[in-house]
């Protein structure tokens, strides 16, 4: 009873430790004392991440739906827009370049040796060398596309979110413009249903221990703690690249533009950022991080509504940062030699392709495929990363969902909420913030 009245954190970081060591002594074979538990650990997190997808859909659409109608006439949404689009174009920017910096510093690609001996790659290097710098970003119109979705209900089956955002942004505009017999009636609508899923999600939480448990315990038998050993130059990179956007970025802008405490913005979302880690999805994440942002920091509904389930989509900072080393990674390992402008092709592609990522786990593989295409490198490459990618993958799921959080609290901030983070977060479970 003693370990149930812990903070949510507290019991998510206990068995994200206690995963860990599990899934060690697993191992490969998934046993223990002749015990096969590989399966039950995937049936569990698995049942975890289903009730945190069962919520996306209904979850984005009301919330956007309530968040645009609240804020009301087009010069207030307009302005709010302006001001979280922008502010996620900035950071992401700034991601892209800390990862070009880093990986062109340590250069984790360059080997001693061709890359048929070193990394095992069977493809002739002279074979597209030429094709780099003449390569465009046409593959990435399809990205903006599907922002129109030609049918709602089949782009939300299929988990496409950057349409159905679109579609939840028209709908919330044009409540505001019909006539008040209709509109209230809408309103009360999506609005009990935003309600009702927050309740649902307050449910689902209360497992979050034990899911996180499960999806942990399984990567670590899996995949093991030896398999980083080969791309550990590449892996801490990354890793580098990201803690200095975790900690020195992201904390810079809170303290810059949203003039709060950074401390008390990481206590206020850690259980937001424990499980974003362990599900490396930054779309399960998203009711966690409403429900952190509005309880624990104190963010309105109405910047909370509109700035995170957009932020879930278009905001990957960790994302872009990642798809940009791996590329410079593969390249290096290639012994082929960026140019500047190729180098930035590869960051303008890194920035478009962050925004269309489906916030589901290994995603970004397919836009990393996009961007070596792109820019003329073989798609064999990315099986060099593959080792690294589920380990790397949650925690840049974690620098996702934390930008999408300081973006809430800066942009609620630049709005005149004086409640946002004014005192020590609260505990987690106490009434909402009006």
């Amino acid at each position: 009873m003693g370990l149930l009245k812990l903070k949510l954190h507290w019991q998510i970081l206990i068995a994200l430790a206690l995963a860990i060591v599990v899934g060690l002594i697993l191992g490969p074979d998934g046993s223990l004392l002749g015990l096969q538990l590989d399966a039950a650990l995937e049936f569990i997190g698995q049942l975890f991440l289903n009730a945190l997808k069962m919520l996306i859909v209904p979850l984005i659409v009301s919330s956007i739906i309530v968040g645009v109608a609240g804020i009301g006439d087009s010069e207030n949404l307009g302005r709010m827009g302006a001001k979280t689009i922008g502010y996620y174009a900035m950071t992401s920017t700034f991601a892209i370049v800390v990862g070009l910096l880093v990986v062109n510093l340590i250069q984790p690609g360059v080997v001693d040796g061709s890359p048929e001996e070193v990394f095992g790659l069977s493809q002739d290097v002279a074979s597209f060398e030429q094709d780099i710098a003449g390569k465009g970003a046409g593959d990435i119109v399809a990205i903006f596309l599907r922002m129109i979705p030609t049918n709602v209900v089949a782009a939300a089956s299929a988990g496409q979110m950057l349409g159905l955002i679109f579609f939840s942004l028209l709908y919330g505009f044009f409540l505001t413009r019909i006539p008040n017999a209709y509109a209230e009636a809408q309103y009360d609508f999506w609005n009990g249903m935003f309600e009702i899923m927050m309740r649902i999600t307050d449910l689902v939480m209360r497992f979050a221990p034990i899911g996180v448990f499960a999806l942990v315990a399984e990567t670590v038998a899996e995949t093991g703690l030896a398999a980083f050993v080969p791309l550990a130059a590449f892996f801490f990179t990354v890793v580098a690249a990201l803690g200095i956007h975790f900690f020195i970025t992201l904390p810079l802008l809170l303290r810059l533009l949203g003039r709060v405490k950074p401390i008390h913005h990481y206590r206020a979302v850690s259980p937001a950022l424990l499980t974003a880690f362990s599900t490396a999805s930054s779309s399960a994440t998203l009711p966690v991080t409403m429900e952190c942002i509005e309880k624990n920091a104190g963010v309105s509904n109405k910047t909370t509504s509109f700035v995170l389930p957009l932020g879930a989509t278009v905001n990957m900072d960790g994302t872009a940062l990642y798809e940009c080393v791996a590329v410079m990674f593969i390249a290096q390992a290639y012994g082929i030699d960026m140019s500047l402008t190729t180098q930035f092709t590869v960051v303008l592609l890194a920035l478009l392709t962050s925004i269309g990522v489906a916030g589901i786990p290994a995603a970004s593989l397919v836009a990393i495929s996009i961007i070596l295409t792109a820019v003329g490198l073989p798609l064999e490459g990315i099986g060099l990363i593959l080792a690294v990618d589920r380990l790397l993958d949650m925690m840049r799921t974690a620098v996702n969902v934390t930008s999408d959080s300081c973006g809430a609290v800066i942009i609620a901030k630049s709005e005149g909420e004086d409640r946002v983070l004014a005192d020590e977060p609260a505990q987690l479970g106490q009434g909402r913030a009006d």
